[in-house]
């Protein structure tokens, strides 16, 4: 059975990443993925969540609320910043949602160079065979570029250090979603 794109994303996540490690949630929006990171992680793990808009923030520290998640740092910042707030050795795993937060101001999007620079800094803490996980709206103004940005990022990626993995329905209208994972070897 294939997964749809989220599962997918997920799966691919919780098959990685072990409890007790630190991981980074790039872009928290409704904290959909905050909260499974949270779960997967544990009591004893950690989770760095990201975002630029207060509202995700908001958003997402109602959800661990709601859900009794205190294993959680949320930073109201973005992505391209994450040295700045990592003090980590290595971590077990990210993702990453691009595009805009849903319901809200489509105005304000991800975008490539502020992204790879992420990449770049959580590729070098990554731990060996462990995931970053990009799922890649871009479907949007601005979508185009962030994703031809990465594909050309990615696709030198060393491959002796790390595999790129790419998954999606070719079959669907309107600029569906993709799934870009990176393990380091």
């Amino acid at each position: 059975m294939l997964k749809g794109i989220l599962n997918y994303a997920h799966y691919l996540l919780e098959e990685s990443i072990e409890k007790g490690e630190k991981v980074i949630d790039a872009t928290c929006g409704n904290g959909n993925d905050t909260l499974f990171l949270s779960r997967i992680v544990g009591e004893d793990g950690h989770v760095y969540a990201f975002d630029v808009q207060e509202e995700a923030i908001a958003a997402t520290r109602k959800a661990l609320i709601n859900n009794t998640r205190t294993n959680v740092s949320l930073i109201h910042d973005s992505h391209e910043n994450i040295a700045d707030y990592i003090n980590e050795k290595e971590i077990g795993g990210a993702i990453f949602n691009l595009g805009y937060l849903p319901k809200s101001d489509k105005s304000i999007i991800t975008k490539g160079d502020t992204t790879v620079n992420a990449i770049d800094v959580i590729v070098n803490l990554l731990k060996k065979g462990r995931l970053i996980v990009l799922v890649v709206y871009h479907g949007h103004e601005g979508g185009k570029e962030e994703k031809e940005t990465l594909l050309r990022y990615l696709l030198h990626l060393d491959q002796k250090k790390f595999n790129v993995l790419r998954y999606g329905f070719i079959n669907q209208q309107n600029d569906p979603p993709f799934i870009l994972a990176v393990q380091k070897k």
